[in-house]
């Protein structure tokens, strides 16, 4: 399984990014999606999470900003965001709970992460 993440670059403040992570491999279904994002020096956090059911929930920090939503047949997770701030710089992480079979549990799994850089 794998995990490919694009849509990241450069950005001024108060403009917008769409991000999408499209999984591939052996998938029987996909659980819970989310990104994460890693500022520099800084330790990796939740941005959003969206369930298979598309229940969402959101960083404080991005809440009124950011969209997160999936497409299920496309085994894909977007995440709109807009109203950029340069706070909002990070490398941003999909990530994906799935399920390889039927029986099996879900397993955890990390694309490599897209740049986003928000400057003027």
């Amino acid at each position: 399984v794998q995990l490919q993440a694009s849509g990241g670059g450069l950005v001024q403040p108060g403009g917008s990014l769409r991000l999408a992570c499209a999984a591939s491999g052996s998938i029987f279904s996909i659980n819970d999606m989310a990104w994460y994002r890693q500022a520099p020096g800084k330790q990796r956090d939740l941005v959003a999470r969206i369930t298979r059911a598309g229940s969402t929930n959101y960083a404080d920090s991005v809440k009124g900003r950011f969209t997160i939503s999936r497409d299920n047949a496309k085994n894909t997770v977007y995440l709109q965001m807009d109203m950029l701030k340069p706070e909002d710089t990070a490398v941003y992480y999909c990530h994906a709970n799935i399920r390889a079979g039927r029986w099996d549990i879900g397993m955890d799994y990390w694309g490599k992460g897209t740049l986003v850089t928000v400057s003027s």
